[in-house]
């Protein structure tokens, strides 16, 4: 048995089996989900530290760490001018997908960017057009954003069907990080349906809302076989924001 001498520093007490992961780690695997949900896309500069340290409300130093975490797992690669995205995916530059939700602002997180899940029971018109048996809780995603100074905001309410979970397996495994603390920004939603097999048809209605100055956008998806994959509830406010929409056209045949 070995014996401990007066120079020898005392064993270390043995971490306990539920202790939580440090910060940084927490930090490193939040930021490694926002980036395969493409809030990054792959090629892309990461925001500065200071900007992270800000977004993720810890210091520079945890920063620091999460971010050496994630290249030594080869995640990330570091060159003069700053870390870039290593994931594998279609490279920065290439055609932009449809945004998820409706009215996303920019790829990068501003300052007022906001978006988490949760499960729990969604609205009753969100289960009726899913189809979900009342009082059933299903994936649900909050995205809420302002521009500087607070204006232009705007706030989506996301809920999954029973099939966009049961077929899309990125979608499924948000159900164990639906905590509703936790970023988790799912941009790629709609590239992870099509790479399920799915196709997408989607109805936007928009609606003027009486006496405020905001817009209504109710976003219904579907599959090309009608069972319904989400909808989304966005508000968006005229006196600061714009809603844009982008369409690609087919070529002529």
């Amino acid at each position: 048995m070995a014996r401990t001498t007066p120079h020898d520093p005392p064993p270390a007490d043995p971490a306990p089996a539920d202790a939580p992961p440090p910060l940084y780690r927490r930090v490193a695997d939040q930021l490694l989900g926002e980036l395969r949900d493409g809030t990054v896309p792959p090629g892309e500069r990461l925001p500065g530290e200071r900007r992270l340290a800000e977004y993720f409300q810890v210091s520079r130093e945890t920063v620091r760490q999460a971010l050496d975490v994630l290249r030594r797992d080869g995640l990330l690669t570091t060159d003069r001018r700053g870390s870039h995205v290593a994931l594998p995916g279609p490279p920065s530059g290439s055609a932009a997908p449809l945004v998820f939700p409706v009215g996303a602002r920019a790829a990068q997180p501003p300052t007022g960017d906001r978006a988490t899940v949760v499960w729990e029971t969604p609205p009753p018109e969100h289960a009726a057009a899913l189809g979900l048996v009342p009082g059933r809780p299903t994936l649900m995603h909050h995205y809420t954003s302002a521009a500087t100074g607070g204006n232009g905001r705007r706030t989506a309410v996301t809920s999954f069907s029973a099939v966009a979970l049961a077929e899309v397996e990125e979608l499924a495994r948000y159900r164990d990080r639906a905590d509703g603390v936790a970023g988790a920004q799912l941009r790629r939603a709609y590239d992870w349906m099509r790479r399920a097999g799915l196709t997408l048809h989607h109805r936007d209605t928009i609606t003027l809302q009486p006496d405020t100055a905001s817009v209504r956008v109710v976003r219904r998806v579907h599959d090309q076989y009608a069972r319904p994959l989400e909808i989304t509830d966005l508000l968006v406010d005229t006196r600061q924001g714009a809603l844009v929409y982008e369409f690609t056209l087919p070529a002529a045949g």
